[in-house]
């Protein structure tokens, strides 16, 4: 359905609709503000970040709720009422034990943490799902954002399952695969000449102009970010309510490393997982990897780049949350690293080879930096480790094409047959 913005008073404080959230604070000054469509402090412009009075919450509670995320939404800026609205219902996707690829790495145990398996085939299906009943309850009649293709395809999905109009941008050069399966589900959706940071100024400038469109990743981007603690809550979980020593995690905005890392503290503050430490690595395309440049220097300040890589899903320039993953990666021991186009499609292979997993490329970086941090002595091979992989290869077909050797047709005959196989 389409919005009429002349029957619209803007966007409104939720009034204790968003379960356990109590407020907004700013991850620099510590200022608190009410529930709201708010994203950035007013004194100091840092991100603001949810707070929650955390409810008492057992093992049992969660393991009776229902089989995506929303099994964990007391811990989610959600009405209590979640499950029964409308959604992708994302979340409870595979830890697949990957001892073939271990065994090729020199490692003890390996988990691959497989978000293939949500509605549109990457992670953020849970952000989004977040977003959009937070944005729901503030009023927002609008879902939209800027996208490097992923988020374009659950936004779209999104909106179209809970009956609402969706606006997406993505820059124009994205892979037809995601230009396609964001297209197919019939909202506004645009192509932009530029990069993603491009089209990301262009979002922020018409969530100036549209007050009753909520971009997931700009004016609710708190809300958000939530979704991504998901992933941390289903590791424990599916570990037989543990954490892992080591986790690796693709880095675009910074986002998902930095939200996995509070999943793992809020289930060990609420008693859930017994307390233990663990080291989060990032992994960056070297053709767009400003976190891993800050990191390398030992700087705190994320200097912007101009992306160039076939890791398109990672291809954030200037990184919103890019200062915080460093943080984090420097508190767990942990690093932040990259590796070239040609190490992330190699990486693409080894894991298919390995596994049966096709990853995008997002997935192949994961990999490649995983086999990189190891190779240089900073990932433990003994420790157990968790890598993620964001999304499906058949997204990014076009990173693998030039790498893959497709067999010329023969004859149906057995001869044909036999002379093909000795080749």
């Amino acid at each position: 359905m389409t919005a009429n913005i002349h029957d619209f008073d803007g966007p409104r404080a939720p009034g204790g609709r968003l379960g356990h959230a109590t407020g907004l604070s700013c991850r620099e000054c510590g200022k608190t503000v009410e529930l709201g469509p708010h994203y950035a402090c007013e004194d100091c412009f840092g991100p603001l970040e949810v707070r929650y009075d955390y409810p008492r919450l057992t093992r049992a509670d969660i393991e009776s709720g229902p089989r995506n995320i929303w099994r964990y939404a007391p811990l989610l800026p959600v009405p209590a009422d979640v499950a029964r609205r409308p959604t992708t219902e994302p979340g409870c996707t595979r830890l697949v034990r990957a001892d073939s690829l271990a065994r090729e790495l020199g490692m003890r145990k390996l988990w691959i943490k497989d978000d293939r398996d949500n509605p549109t085939h990457s992670f953020k299906d849970r952000v989004v799902a977040v977003a959009l009943v937070a944005a729901t309850e503030m009023g927002f009649k609008v879902l939209a954002c800027p996208s490097t293709g992923n988020l374009a395809n659950a936004v779209a999905a999104a909106a179209a399952r809970a009956g609402v109009r969706s606006v997406v941008l993505v820059p124009a050069d994205l892979e037809p695969q995601k230009i396609l399966t964001t297209a197919v589900y019939g909202g506004t959706f645009i192509t932009v000449d530029g990069t993603y940071d491009d089209v990301n100024r262009l979002a922020s400038e018409l969530a100036g102009e549209h007050d009753d469109w909520a971009f997931v990743n700009v004016n609710v981007r708190p809300y958000y970010a939530e979704g991504s603690k998901t992933l941390g809550f289903e590791i424990a979980e599916q570990l037989g309510w543990r954490l892992p020593e080591q986790i690796v995690v693709p880095v675009a905005s910074g986002a998902q490393l930095v939200k996995v890392d509070k999943g793992f503290r809020e289930f060990v503050s609420l008693g859930l997982v017994p307390g233990a430490s663990w080291r989060a690595f990032g992994a960056q395309a070297s053709g767009c990897a400003p976190v891993s440049a800050a990191f390398a220097a030992g700087h705190d300040v994320v200097r912007p780049v101009r992306p160039s890589t076939i890791a398109k899903s990672l291809a954030i320039g200037n990184p919103a949350d890019g200062p915080y993953a460093l943080d984090v990666a420097r508190r767990t021991g942990g690093a932040i690293a990259d590796v070239s186009d040609e190490e992330i499609v190699d990486s693409i292979k080894l894991l298919a080879r390995t596994e049966g997993i096709f990853g995008e490329t997002a997935g192949g970086v994961t990999v490649g930096v995983l086999r990189k941090l190891l190779s240089s002595g900073q990932l433990d091979p003994e420790a157990e480790t968790v890598i993620i992989n964001s999304g499906d290869g058949l997204k990014t077909l076009d990173a693998v094409a030039p790498a893959v050797t497709v067999p010329a047709a023969i004859r149906p005959t057995l001869e044909a047959f036999e002379e093909a196989g000795t080749r």
